[in-house]
């Protein structure tokens, strides 16, 4: 039997995910990692926000989602809270390696999100993060060699924390961000990430007794207001 018009075949749609894998749990991750080698986190941070207004943009231009004033003003809001957190945090010192890296690292963040929020009218969250994880980890089959070596020398500590990473942020994680996904507009989930720097900066406040600056405070006011605005009907 012929593909019903306008809908991919098994095949394209099973491919698409596999791209999906690669630049959201590969690229995505590996370029942001090398970025945050290079540059402090506060900058990171800033460039990295970019993508979910770059995300809100291309949702209208590619899904037809409707950018309300509503959602424009929260973004816009919670961008200046993020820019205050990562001033608090600057050194002063912009590698442009690193900031390049921190820049492609928003760009495929905003094409994964576009890219899924498709696929998910096809397929199911959980199996959409099961074969893209498992085509993010066959991309990066070349780092294997360096990965044993590193394991072998990592004290017991660090290698426990790199599996809590894989477990609780990236799977459960990952789970989540494609149910909402799935049931919500791409522009409002992406809007939604906005309360990670504030919630950052309180769990590095109480659990690590860094005592955040004012301006974090502040921005972290100015991120739970945004996305309290952008993702209310």
């Amino acid at each position: 039997m012929g593909n019903r018009p306008g809908t991919l075949p098994r095949g394209g749609v099973l491919g698409l995910v596999a791209l999906w894998g690669v630049a959201w749990f590969g690229g995505y991750n590996v370029a942001l990692n090398a970025a945050e080698r290079l540059v402090d986190a506060g900058t990171a941070a800033l460039l990295v926000a970019v993508a979910p207004i770059l995300v809100a943009v291309a949702a209208v231009l590619v899904l037809g989602e409707r950018l309300t004033r509503r959602l424009g003003v929260g973004v816009a809001v919670a961008f200046v809270g993020v820019a205050l957190i990562a001033a608090s945090g600057f050194t002063g010192h912009a590698d442009q390696v690193g900031v390049a890296l921190a820049v492609l690292s928003a760009l495929l963040y905003a094409f994964a999100v576009l890219l899924q929020k498709r696929l998910l009218a096809r397929m199911a969250a959980p199996t959409m993060t099961w074969l893209g994880a498992l085509a993010g980890t066959a991309a990066l089959l070349p780092f294997a060699p360096t990965l044993l070596a590193e394991l072998a020398a990592a004290p017991p500590p660090a290698t426990v924390g790199v599996l809590f990473l894989g477990v609780f942020p990236t799977a459960i994680g990952f789970l989540t961000w494609g149910y909402v996904l799935s049931r919500w507009t791409a522009g409002r989930t992406t809007a939604a990430t906005y309360l990670v720097p504030p919630v950052t900066v309180l769990l590095s406040w109480t659990l690590l007794g860094e005592v955040p600056a004012p301006l974090a405070l502040l921005g972290g006011a100015l991120c739970l207001t945004g996305v309290v605005f952008a993702t209310r009907r």
